[in-house]
């Protein structure tokens, strides 16, 4: 495998690096790894497409439908409710 030069501020690279130091790892092994764990575009779609499948097959669930988008955006209201200025929720 070759390597590849990535051209980036000298202020991603300090923090990247202090990042991949705080876990014990070279920058090298740092960007490794996140690359490693990081979906592509393609492979999120497949994953979501996957999870939709199972939870029609499972349950019938369909997060697609209008009832379930509408139920979301309630939901996603009511948590920024609960949040406090620091983005926790309060309780």
């Amino acid at each position: 495998m070759g390597d590849a030069n990535i051209r980036l501020p000298e202020e991603a690279k300090d923090r990247l690096a202090a990042v991949a130091a705080g876990r014990g790892m070279s920058l090298r092994a740092y960007l490794m790894q996140l690359a490693a764990q990081t979906f592509t575009p393609e492979e999120l779609a497949e994953r979501r497409a996957r999870a939709l499948q199972i939870l029609r097959e499972l349950n019938g669930f369909d997060p697609s439908s209008p009832e379930a988008i509408a139920g979301g955006v309630e939901l996603n209201r009511r948590l920024r409710a609960l949040q406090g200025p620091d983005g926790e929720l309060a309780g």
